[in-house]
């Protein structure tokens, strides 16, 4: 039994002469577990003790049972470690986030990794080594974050990365890639989407942005308030920045129409040397209010139903087409209020009704899982 033991977990040892302390690591997975098994001086297995190390124990939460079941009713050791063994493959199928902790050439190539990368760019670890978040500066001085989660025992195998960014971070991996070799790669694809950051940090920074609320550099949309209850919303492509993004615009119709005609008719002026915000201005012939001339809560107009501007994450976009009224609600205040009017018409998910505030037919459309 000795030499199948040893044969089957050769990092299982004995501790003493009279053999009944067992003390290492079982494999399962290509994973190493530490174990250490006290037996009585009869040696049976009824009466044996085993201790485990907590990542065993977070493991087998839940199996203790049969565990204590297999420890009692093994002939011998070797069978016991079997029957361990594949309780283990149960509990790594059932949980695979448990993992065991890597060797120490995992900790020794990391810590070397960062020192060629250099630790002031280190904004984050974790507690098990595994996941890194790095900063970096593009070269208009943003500040960005690449969080990196190591996947496997060994730093140089492809880790998964993300990033606040509009489009997805292309990562090119080999077995001999580093840390530094990835930031770098961050870097050199944060310089090509410094124009399009500049093209919206210029819209940011000289209009009234309705949405969204606080922007992320993942966001490739600005709603940009025009006039009371009238804005644009425009589209820019990560990609292209300058070109003429798409654009929609928002409000009621007598105060909408005329701009868009503007836009359909000026739209081959649009120049691609120049910025997109100067671009709108002189296709749709007008100022953007800024905050330089212009208070934002003149903008913020508050839903005619629910009185606030902001329901969760909508703010109003349902305006009253009379030109007498100009009320605005958000679109599901809107449609909940006319779908309970007996006096309102519903085709499919549009409904026609009143203006709760001039009485005037007002539409409203809303998402076919809300009808």
């Amino acid at each position: 039994m000795e030499g199948l033991l040893a044969k089957e977990n050769p990092l299982l040892l004995p501790l003493n002469k009279e053999k009944t302390v067992y003390d290492g690591f079982i494999t399962v997975q290509e994973q190493d577990f530490r174990v250490r098994i006290v037996l009585p001086l009869d040696l049976q297995l009824k009466g044996a003790r085993l201790h485990c190390c907590w990542q065993l124990k977070h493991l087998l939460h839940g199996y203790e049972h049969i565990v204590k079941q297999r420890l009692q009713q093994s002939a011998d050791l070797v069978s016991f470690i079997l029957e361990l063994k594949t309780v283990l493959e149960v509990c790594l199928k059932t949980r695979p986030e448990c993992r065991s902790i890597p060797p120490p050439q995992y900790y020794s190539r990391l810590i070397s990794e960062m020192e060629t990368l250099g630790w002031e760019k280190l904004l984050f670890i974790d507690t098990e080594f595994r996941t890194l978040k790095l900063k970096a500066e593009d070269s208009s001085g943003r500040q960005h974050v690449l969080t990196i989660k190591l996947k496997s025992k060994h730093p140089a195998e492809a880790p998964e990365c993300s990033a606040d960014l509009p489009i997805p971070l292309p990562v090119t991996w080999t077995p001999q890639s580093t840390l530094d070799l990835l930031h770098n790669q961050f870097q050199l694809f944060l310089e090509s989407l410094t124009e399009f950051w500049d093209v919206l940090d210029e819209i940011d920074s000289k209009t009234w942005i309705l949405e969204p609320e606080k922007p992320n550099r993942s966001d490739t949309m600005r709603r940009i308030a025009i006039g009371n209850n009238v804005s644009i919303k425009v589209e820019v492509d990560p990609r292209h920045p300058k070109m003429l993004p798409e654009c929609c615009l928002l409000g009621a119709e007598h105060a909408v129409t005329p701009l868009r005609n503007k836009l359909n008719a000026n739209m081959h002026l649009w120049n691609p040397d120049s910025s997109v915000l100067h671009n709108l201005r002189d296709v749709l012939e007008i100022e953007f209010p800024s905050p330089a001339t212009h208070e934002k809560s003149s903008f913020s107009v508050e839903c005619g139903i629910c009185y606030s501007y902001r329901l969760e994450a909508a703010i109003p976009d349902q305006v009253c087409n009379d030109p007498r009224c100009g009320q605005p609600f958000h679109q599901e205040c809107l449609y909940e209020w006319l779908r309970a009017l007996p006096s309102s018409r519903q085709s499919f998910n549009i409904v026609f009704g009143e203006c709760p505030y001039c009485s005037k037919p007002i539409t409203v459309k809303m998402s076919a899982h809300k009808s």
